[in-house]
């Protein structure tokens, strides 16, 4: 960390989580107009936020979580309803950037947020749309190699030798690139001869990919069988709850957010739990 830096954030320990938290909440509006924007083969940046009715939204009322509990999510200009998405995955995202502050140095911190930022897209466009775009999956592997090679400090390689460390680190990120999508890809095909019909689609297997790429092979493992868990465990709640009808039972259901939560659990929380029942698993054999 840089000296000065350092000082500055020793003598105001909360600075670096509260410009976190306001960076993920401001990244989190744009988020919104890509989930909102992309799929639909629209630009991301023009023309600019405005209401259903076609009016511009005007900067006051552009603030991220903010403007939509002081206007209680209607528009000023005409009075429609917001979703209460919007302010959902502004805050979902300022917290999760927050995390990460909270546990990374700065550079590990920043390949953090270019990996959760794309997690909560992924999510709630496959919600949409049952689709994930190559742009989270096959774009975020390739930015996590870039980002593998000049922070090591993402797999943990620290050893002194910035060259070493960055092949390491890089050699990592492609293991799981290459282990976590591999496998997912056998369950798929194993998946689909059982069922005679897809069993997970090939988003989910890139997504997965990406994920290894940021996490390592661990992580992708347990992004697959924790994301399955995950699944499971919210559908049984559902069952429970006696929504079934509501649910769409039998309708497909997307994979992708199941995998993002498991990923991201994963990489901010877990990763020290998981890798060393790893260790402990791979010292029975």
């Amino acid at each position: 960390m840089i000296p000065r830096l350092a000082e500055t954030t020793a003598m105001f320990p909360w600075l670096m989580p509260a410009l976190a938290f306001v960076l993920g909440a401001a990244i989190g509006s744009f988020l919104n107009v890509v989930i909102l924007r992309l799929p639909a083969g629209r630009s991301v940046v023009s023309p600019g936020s405005h209401c259903a009715c076609g009016q511009p939204i005007a900067p006051r009322d552009n603030v991220p979580i903010l403007s939509w509990v002081l206007r209680r999510g209607r528009a000023r200009c005409c009075g429609r309803p917001f979703s209460v998405r919007y302010p959902a995955v502004e805050l979902l995202t300022a917290l999760l950037f927050l995390a990460a502050a909270r546990e990374f140095a700065p550079a590990a911190m920043v390949c953090a947020w270019v990996f959760l930022g794309a997690l909560v897209a992924a999510t709630f466009i496959d919600i949409d749309t049952l689709q994930i775009p190559d742009t989270f999956t096959i774009g975020l592997a390739g930015a996590g190699v870039v980002l593998s090679a000049l922070v090591p400090a993402l797999h943990g390689e620290q050893s002194g030798f910035y060259a070493l460390d960055s092949l390491r680190s890089c050699a990592d990120g492609l293991q799981g690139l290459l282990l976590g999508s591999g496998l997912l890809l056998w369950i798929a095909v194993l998946g689909e001869l059982a069922l005679k019909k897809e069993a997970v689609g090939f988003g989910d297997i890139k997504l997965v990919g990406a994920i290894g790429v940021f996490c390592g092979w661990h992580g992708a493992v347990f992004a697959i069988f924790g994301g399955a868990v995950a699944g499971t465990l919210g559908l049984l709640a559902a069952m429970a709850w006696r929504r079934t009808a509501r649910l769409g039972l039998g309708k497909p259901v997307p994979f992708g957010p199941m995998l993002a939560l498991a990923g991201a659990a994963y990489f901010l929380f877990l990763h020290g739990k998981v890798d060393a029942w790893f260790a402990t698993f791979s010292g029975l054999f």
